[in-house]
């Protein structure tokens, strides 16, 4: 049943996107996969919309600006500070490596897929790019080491506008070579992207001028760069056709190293809008696909092209690449594995393929239909055996969440101290050397920086920590770094200390959607809990069994002691707090806070304890 309207369609369209981006979450699954189905059920199977064809006109730019804002937010993240304490690894990876899989996948394109040169060149150039948002979920479910982790993130975050770029360029000297078209023609172009450059960077210094000044409210700062890149995007576009997307990846870039603290608000909201234009755009291009076009997937030569460069222009381009690094063979076996493809892969294959037609390039006409099946294959692939390799690999953490502690001080580090005990990961993080002193007597893994900096995102690897524990003496930031951290770690794994009785109404009165859980059910702050420790009160662990139950064990327990958490036979946590309902069974471990031993207090020979 075809539906007419097109107001109905818009809402099918967002309802699957994001419907599809909610079930990846829940249930760990590779959002662009549950995408693809939802759009080509929508699309080529039950035949409800076609949005290519019922937007008409529309269906073009409406991809053209999705793509720049895509490429936009993905530039925001290039800070050239961060850039030059890659390492030689992951510079290497993002420049050779980005080159040789660029000449290695035209060469496959062209022998393989049997595309023409010009073409081949181009759907190289965007078939390098794997993208941050499609390798940050991955790399957050396989909890892999520092390394690896941080080489595949800056890879994904460099080579997204990187791969357009690369496409752009290889478009119009290809226009050159094959198409007749005059030097002076592309004089014109490299006239067009040194404008688009100008402008990009215009409009990035302008941006930050007005903030930094105060000409914008704060209310519009977001709006007003949407409407500045797609401004930049739209006039460049006009003045030279293909060099919009150079616009705004500089314009991104000049915003990511102006210094100004708004650019970290401009990025929560960029990524908010790319996942809006990503789950709608992608569910657009799949449901726009024909059931002829699917039928192109399955020929000898697409599947051919896919094979070669899941198995061997990746494999081969990291493995030269990295060549007297001190990358091991391991890391760089794994690397060279994973490289899932994504929605900006496909999009910006989607946009080029209908100017590559208009310029008469007809075999271009395949370029959906095989760069659909290379991010299919690779999400699939990557996205269900990552976990798996890096275990196999011992390139993982262990499957056991691990906590991240901001705040050192005597009971975070003790508490640090049990968990490390437990086989947990930890981290304790504090702005204050003095203060991780107690950290590093106890050989409990640090941080020292200022966790709400906008450098910590790219300095500290919090991919093992799945829970975050804030746990300062001062409320009022504890509340401020639970807040800053919801969109990362979501609310339901945050944790702060209760306020101290010394603090301001004002404070008190904060919605308790502001901040983390609070911790314990008792009223204990940080006071209490410091002083508890320096009057001889410890941390111990109790595992109930069969046959020392959870009620036994609540009989037995001092009246002083403070239930902190209970570590799950399944290896999840579970942090006590006021609205915390606990399912005690054999196999849990309780942790609590408990007195010295004393007359009356429970007896270590009738349960299981560990100090």
């Amino acid at each position: 049943m075809m539906l007419e309207s097109m107001l109905v369609q818009i809402m099918v369209i967002i309802a699957i996107g994001i419907g599809a981006q909610w079930i990846a979450w829940k249930f760990h699954l590779p959002a662009i996969v549950i995408m693809s189905v939802g759009g080509l059920l929508l699309g080529p199977v039950f035949g409800m919309i076609n949005p290519e064809q019922d937007f008409g006109d529309l269906f073009q730019p409406l991809i053209s600006v999705a793509v720049a804002l895509v490429l936009f937010e993905g530039s925001l993240h290039l800070d050239f500070r961060e850039i030059k304490g890659l390492g030689k690894p992951v510079i290497r990876l993002v420049t050779v490596g980005a080159v040789l899989c660029w000449i290695f996948g035209a060469l496959s394109a062209h022998f393989v897929a049997g595309l023409s040169w010009a073409v081949s060149f181009v759907i190289g150039g965007v078939l390098i790019v794997t993208g941050p948002t499609v390798i940050m979920p991955l790399l957050r479910q396989a909890k892999l080491h520092p390394r690896p982790s941080t080489m595949l993130k800056w890879e994904g975050i460099i080579v997204d506008p990187l791969g357009a770029l690369l496409a752009v360029f290889a478009f119009e000297i290809m226009l050159v070579v094959q198409k007749g078209k005059t030097l002076m023609e592309l004089g014109v172009f490299f006239i067009g992207v040194f404008l688009s450059v100008i402008i990009g960077w215009a409009s990035g210094k302008g941006v930050a001028m007005m903030f930094k000044k105060g000409y914008a409210p704060q209310f519009l700062k977001s709006p007003m760069v949407l409407a500045v890149v797609i401004f930049c995007f739209t006039i460049s576009d006009e003045l030279v056709h293909e060099t919009g997307l150079v616009a705004v990846t500089v314009m991104g870039m000049t915003l990511a190293n102006t210094r100004i603290s708004s650019v970290h608000d401009l990025r929560h909201f960029k990524e908010n809008i790319s996942v809006l234009l990503i789950s709608a755009i992608f569910v657009m291009l799949t449901s726009s696909l024909t059931k002829e076009t699917l039928l192109n997937i399955l020929r000898p030569e697409i599947i051919g092209f896919v094979i070669l460069m899941m198995f061997v222009v990746r494999p081969l381009s990291v493995f030269l690449s990295t060549v007297r690094t001190d990358l091991s063979k391991k890391e760089k076996l794994f690397i060279g594995w994973i490289a899932p493809r994504g929605i900006v892969a496909l999009t910006v294959s989607s946009y080029f393929a209908s100017i590559l037609m208009q310029a008469g390039f007809e075999d271009a006409a395949i370029l959906t239909p095989l760069t659909f099946a290379l991010v299919f294959a690779t999400v699939c692939m990557h996205g269900f055996t990552m976990k798996w390799l890096a275990d196999k690999l011992s390139l993982s953490s262990n499957g056991q969440p691990g906590v991240l502690f901001v705040g050192s001080n005597t009971f975070t580090v003790q508490w640090a101290k049990q968990l490390q005990n437990l086989n947990v990961p930890v981290l304790v993080a504090d702005a204050s050397w003095k203060k991780l002193k107690l950290a590093r007597a106890e050989g409990i893994p640090f941080f020292h920086g200022e966790i709400l900096s906008e450098q910590t995102e790219f300095s500290l690897n919090m991919t093992p920590y799945e829970y975050l524990i804030v746990a300062t003496e001062y409320d009022s930031y504890n509340t401020l770094v639970c807040t800053s951290f919801m969109p990362q770690f979501g609310r339901e794994n945050i944790y702060q200390l209760r306020f101290q009785q010394d603090v301001g109404d004002e404070l008190k009165e904060i919605h308790p959607t502001i901040g983390g859980h609070m911790l314990f059910e008792h009223t204990e702050t940080w006071e209490s809990l410091v002083s508890r420790l320096e009057e001889g009160f410890v941390l111990k662990n109790t595992t109930i069994t069969e046959q020392y139950s959870y009620e036994e064990y609540m009989r037995n327990q001092d009246y002083e002691a403070i239930r902190l958490m209970v570590l799950k036979a399944s290896g999840q946590l579970h942090f006590y707090t006021n609205d915390q309902k606990m399912n005690i069974e054999a196999g849990d471990t309780i942790m609590s806070l408990a007195p010295p031993s004393r007359k009356g207090s429970v007896s270590n020979k009738s349960i299981q304890l560990t100090n």
